[in-house]
């Protein structure tokens, strides 16, 4: 058995999911959403399965798809990018994670990473030979220091895995951050690797700004985005990739030979999709920052600490400061089984150093989800 993934222990996720099931628990813990996800999109997915084509498309993707990712970021991000060579369909966002590191990695090679951290990203690094470099994050910001990124980068730095929004801290960088983070990777030539799947699930006015529109960014970024978090739909696994054309060239050979296409149905309602009015996009982020907003005023008014929940599904709260002297862990052990709620320890989003005062829930659920979480969590807060 290979020994990176033969020595991986279970998920959080599938320990959580179980040990809600065996509860009877509300799960607020995997990160999908209630919703069915767009209507039109999903009759255009039938629509094309019925009348289209099912065999095998191009390996790149389907060209209208590729067209339509293009005009999609040239409409929302102002990034530019040529359809036919340096985009590219997978399935899946962690799909194309796993394409960009096999592509660009040697055995050897030094990849930073930022903790807390999807987990998906250590194994796939150790597997291409990669060695990680670690940035420790501090809530309740998360921000990236210069001391931080000195430690981390060297001249065998190859490649940055950047994640932004992060996911497991809901938080979406500024400006300032990401122009530092450009900085390092242009002065030791490393390649960006960029999941920003939730680009488009950020809140209160923000727009998201790729790291590939920075200055010295733009041959240096591969740029990775997933319908499934635009059009909640989650199971749909189909990502996107931009890149210079160089490195788009080699990563589409990684493709090849793990996936090599995406269901072509599910290609066409995609490309549908990105072109959608402006007003699907605005009310899909209005409407889970209303979640967001009312969930997170139940927590404070439970006396939960919560902090800043500035992008993505989720919402973390702070023991400490809601006066539960108890690890994330064993918190979240206890809340599913005593109080019926499942939630995630931010903590299993590290590999060393981790912070164990910070859990997290999923609010992109329904009210009478929220309700019911916010119901079970009465008393388990100390804060006054």
């Amino acid at each position: 058995m290979n020994s990176i993934f033969a020595g991986l222990s279970t998920t959080i996720f599938e320990t959580m999911s179980r040990l809600a099931r065996e509860h009877d628990a509300v799960n607020l813990g995997q990160g999908f959403p209630d919703d069915a996800g767009p209507l039109d999109v999903r009759e255009k997915a039938a629509e094309a399965v019925m009348t289209g084509w099912n065999q095998y498309p191009p390996m790149l993707g389907l060209p209208e798809l590729r067209r339509a990712i293009a005009e999609h970021y040239a409409r929302f991000q102002d990034v530019v990018v040529d359809p036919d060579s340096e985009v590219m369909v997978t399935s899946g966002a962690t799909e194309a994670i796993a394409d960009a590191l096999m592509a660009l990695i040697e055995p050897g090679d030094e990849v930073v990473l930022f903790q807390p951290m999807y987990d998906a990203y250590l194994p796939l690094v150790r597997r291409a030979g990669g060695v990680p470099r670690f940035v420790t994050l501090q809530p309740p910001h998360w921000r990236l220091t210069r001391e931080a990124l000195d430690a981390a980068f060297s001249a065998r730095t190859k490649v940055v895995l950047f994640n932004n929004p992060l996911n497991p801290a809901a938080v979406a960088f500024s400006d300032e951050d990401q122009a530092l983070l450009a900085e390092y990777c242009v002065h030791y030539n490393a390649i960006a690797v960029c999941d920003e799947v939730w680009e488009h699930v950020v809140f209160d006015g923000r727009t998201h700004r790729p790291l590939i529109g920075f200055p010295g960014m733009r041959e240096r970024t591969v740029k990775i985005g997933s319908a499934g978090k635009i059009f909640s739909l989650t199971g749909w696994k189909v990502g996107f990739v931009m890149a210079a054309a160089p490195i788009l060239k080699v990563i589409a050979k990684a493709h090849q030979f793990f996936t090599f296409t995406t269901p072509p149905n599910l290609q066409a309602a995609v490309a549908y999709g990105l072109g959608k009015e402006d007003a699907y996009f605005t009310g899909m982020r209005a409407d889970l920052q209303r979640s967001r907003d009312r969930f997170a005023a139940g927590l404070a008014g439970l006396g939960f600490a919560t902090l800043p929940s500035e992008a993505s599904y989720f919402l973390n709260i702070d023991l400490k400061a809601s006066g539960i002297e108890e690890d994330d862990v064993s918190f979240c052990k206890r809340l599913v089984a005593e109080h019926k709620v499942a939630a995630i320890p931010v903590s299993a989003f590290y590999a060393q150093d981790a912070v164990t005062t910070v859990v997290r829930f999923c609010f992109a659920k329904r009210d009478e989800t929220l309700a019911a979480a916010l119901a079970n969590l009465k008393g388990v807060a100390r804060r006054k």
